[in-house]
């Protein structure tokens, strides 16, 4: 494991993450959009891990990270997290629900 990699791993923050891979950002972008940027960016990494060859520079992957990274956030620039669709909650179709309302749960019970 590179020395960047044990760096990487305690990172816990979405700024933490932007500061380490030094990548400009907007906080006010960031504060609306963490959790998604993150999840994206996990997803882009997870992506790059499955394909990184063994003996490929460390260097390289920290760029590639770091590429991921802006990626991931550019996203949020011009795309909303219902766009994304990246959480459970967000690609759950609502057409299904069917809601009735009972006439006894109007009443007022004494």
């Amino acid at each position: 494991m590179e020395d960047w990699e044990t760096e990487y791993r305690k990172l816990v923050d979405a700024e933490d993450y932007f500061r380490f891979f030094d990548v400009v950002y907007d906080p006010r972008v960031v504060s609306v959009n963490r959790l998604h940027i993150l999840r994206k960016f996990g997803e882009l990494c997870a992506a790059i891990d499955g394909e990184w060859p063994i003996e490929a520079s460390g260097a390289k992957k920290k760029e590639a990270y770091r590429t991921a990274l802006a990626a991931a956030y550019d996203t949020f620039l011009s795309r909303t997290a219902q766009d994304e669709k990246l959480f459970k909650v967000f690609r759950q179709d609502s057409s299904g629900i069917n809601v009735t309302f009972h006439p006894e749960g109007l009443e007022k019970k004494t």
